[in-house]
C-alpha cells in the first residue's frame, strides 16, 4: 500500500498509482503465458478444434449435437485457425487473448463502482495470480471468452444501474454472452434480480433487453431441439457431474481465492490447503469487520450489485443441480461469479476502519501470495497420461510411413480413440477403431466420441491378420483384457512402446494372426 506525508492513499490515477497498475497487469499478462505449451492438447480442447475444422455448413450442426454449448466461440476459433493456423501456440493463445482483454472491464466496473484505489489493487492482484483463471485463460476452451463478456456486461449493466446509458450495447453483449455458454444466462438472470431489488423504475426497459435476448437465442435453441430429438441425451454430456454438496462448495470457494494452483486432474490435490485456507480465513475475518462497520458505510450500492451478481448464479446453479435430472454444478461454468467475488473479498479489506489492522491483512494477504508463487516455481508440473497418445500416434506415423496399405489401430476407450485420431487425422494411411463390450474392461464416461462423428469406427470384434492396439492399464497383463481376447482369437501380440505417468502405463503393442 503506498501512502502519501498525509496518511492518504494515494490515487490510482496518480503516477505511483498507475506504476503499480501497469505492474501488476504485467504479471497477469505473464502469468498467462507462463507454461502455456508445456501440456499438450487434451480431450475438451480437441473437441473445440475439431469442431472449428467443420465447413460453415456443417459447424453449427456439429455443435448443436454436443448440446451443451452455444456455437459462438468455435465460430471465432474457426476464423482464429484461418488467421494463424494450428500451432499449439497460436490455439492457446486465442483464449489468452480474451483473458487479457478482460483486464479492461474489470477495471472499468471497478471505477463505476466507485471503488478505493486500494481495492481495486487488490481485487486486481487477486484477479491475475487466481490458479483458475490462469488455467482456463490458457484452455481452447470458451471459458475465457465467457469471463470476458461478463465482465462487459457487468460493467455496461453497472453504467446503465448508475446513469441509465449503454441499455442497446449491454443488450448486444449479453446476445453474444448466451452465445458463449448457457451459463451466461445466469448473469442476464443476475441483472434483471438487481433491478427488481434495486431499482424497478427500470423494470421495463431490463424486460425488454430480456425479451430481445431470448428473441435472438430462439433459432439456436430450434437447432438444439432438433439435435436432441434424433437421439442425443445430455446426461451422456454431464451425467457424471455430482449435484453441489459441502465439499463440492468448499472445493468451489477454495477454487475462488486459490493463488497460482488448480487441481487439473484427480491424481491432484483439491487445494494448497496450506495458503489457501488462511488466505479464506483472513478474508472471513475481513468479512465480519466489515459487517461490523455496516452503519459507517458511505456507499452501499457497489456492494449490493457485486452480491446480487456473486449470489444469483451461484443460487440459481445449485437449485437447478438438485431439481434438474443432472447436475450443472463446475467452477469453470461458475467462472462468471469469480469477478465480484474476488472484488467483495478485496472490499472488506479496504474497508477495515482501524488502518494498521488493514495493513497488517493487506501484508499478510500478500505474504501468502508470495508463498503460493515460491510453491508453485518450486513444483515440478505433472505429465499427463492423455499426452502420451500424441506421442504414441507420432512414432506410429513414422515407423509406418512406408506401409502401401492403411493401418489399423484398435483402442478400447473413446478417450484414447479421439486423442489418437487427432494426431493422425491428417494421414489416410492409418484407421482408428475403438472396441467396445469387452468384459472387465471399463472407461471414463465422461468422454465420448462426438455424435455423428464417423472417422473412427466403433466395433464389438478385432479384424485383420496385423494391426496395432493402444491401450492404458496398471500393468502389462496377458491373463487380463484386453490382450487376454486377443490371445483367446489367436492373435500374437508384441509390445512396442510403453510410457509410465502417473501411476498408470500406456501401452503400444503390435498384434498379428498366429498360422
Amino acid at each position: 500500500m503506498i501512502v502519501d506525508s498525509h496518511n492518504k492513499l494515494i490515487s490510482i490515477y496518480e503516477k505511483p498509482g498507475l506504476i503499480i497498475l501497469a505492474a501488476i497487469c504485467l504479471i497477469y499478462i505473464l502469468l498467462r503465458f507462463w507454461d502455456l505449451t508445456t501440456s499438450c492438447l487434451w480431450f475438451d480442447e480437441i473437441f473445440s478444434i475439431h469442431a472449428a475444422e467443420h465447413s460453415w455448413d456443417s459447424l453449427f450442426w456439429f455443435v448443436a449435437r454436443d448440446l451443451i454449448h452455444p456455437p459462438l466461440f468455435y465460430v471465432l476459433l474457426k476464423l482464429w485457425i484461418s488467421v494463424g493456423g494450428e500451432s499449439l501456440f497460436w490455439l492457446r493463445f486465442f483464449a489468452v487473448l480474451f483473458s487479457i482483454i478482460a483486464v479492461v472491464p474489470f477495471l472499468l466496473l471497478c471505477r463505476e463502482l466507485k471503488l478505493k484505489t486500494l481495492s481495486i489493487f487488490t481485487a486486481l492482484s487477486f484477479f491475475a495470480i487466481n490458479g483458475s483463471l490462469i488455467k482456463y485463460a490458457q484452455e481452447v476452451r470458451m471459458y475465457s471468452l465467457l469471463l470476458c463478456l461478463s465482465l462487459f456486461s457487468m460493467w455496461l449493466f453497472a453504467r446503465f444501474f448508475n446513469r441509465g446509458k449503454n441499455f442497446w450495447l449491454l443488450t448486444l453483449i449479453n446476445i453474444l454472452l448466451v452465445y458463449t455458454h448457457y451459463f451466461g444466462w445466469l448473469v442476464v438472470l443476475s441483472e434483471v434480480a438487481a433491478i427488481l431489488i434495486l431499482q424497478r423504475l427500470k423494470i421495463r426497459r431490463v424486460l425488454l433487453m430480456l425479451a430481445v435476448t431470448f428473441a435472438s437465442f430462439v433459432p439456436w435453441i430450434v437447432a438444439v431441439a432438433q439435435a436432441a430429438n434424433i437421439g442425443a441425451d445430455v446426461k451422456q454430456n454431464i451425467g457424471w457431474i455430482a449435484a453441489p454438496g459441502i465439499s463440492s462448495i468448499l472445493e468451489f470457494v477454495l477454487d475462488v481465492i486459490e493463488p497460482f494452483y488448480y487441481q487439473q486432474s484427480n491424481a491432484d490435490a483439491t487445494s494448497n490447503f496450506i495458503v489457501a485456507v488462511p488466505i479464506l480465513l483472513l478474508i472471513a475475518t475481513a468479512k465480519i469487520l466489515f459487517y461490523v462497520n455496516w452503519k459507517g458505510l458511505a456507499e452501499k450500492s457497489s456492494f449490493y450489485l457485486l452480491t446480487i451478481f456473486s449470489t444469483v448464479p451461484i443460487v440459481a446453479a445449485f437449485i437447478a443441480s438438485w431439481l434438474l435430472p443432472v447436475s450443472i454444478w463446475g467452477s469453470r461454468h461458475l467462472i462468471i461469479v469469480f469477478t465480484p467475488i474476488i472484488i467483495l473479498s478485496a472490499l472488506f479489506l479496504a474497508e477495515i476502519r482501524l488502518r494498521i489492522v488493514k495493513i497488517f491483512f493487506v501484508s499478510i494477504l500478500f505474504t501468502l501470495f508470495g508463498a503460493a508463487l515460491v510453491i508453485r516455481v518450486r513444483t515440478e508440473q505433472p505429465q499427463y497420461i492423455w499426452c502420451v497418445w500424441e506421442q504414441l500416434a507420432a512414432d506410429l506415423r513414422a515407423s509406418q510411413s512406408e506401409m502401401p496399405e492403411p493401418v489399423k489401430i484398435y483402442v478400447f476407450e473413446d478417450l484414447v480413440a479421439y486423442h489418437i485420431w487427432f494426431a493422425l487425422r491428417d494421414s489416410d494411411k492409418f484407421q482408428v477403431n475403438v472396441v467396445k463390450g469387452i468384459e472387465d474392461l471399463t472407461e471414463d464416461t465422461a468422454y465420448f466420441l462426438p455424435r455423428g462423428f464417423e472417422s473412427v469406427k466403433t466395433t464389438n470384434n478385432f479384424e485383420g491378420e496385423k494391426f496395432f492396439i493402444a491401450f492404458r492399464a496398471k500393468d502389462w497383463n496377458e491373463s487380463a483384457p484386453p490382450l487376454q481376447n486377443l490371445k483367446a482369437q489367436n492373435y500374437k501380440i508384441g509390445l512396442q512402446q510403453v510410457f509410465e505417468i502417473q501411476g498408470l502405463k500406456a501401452f503400444l503393442a503390435i498384434a498379428e494372426k498366429e498360422k
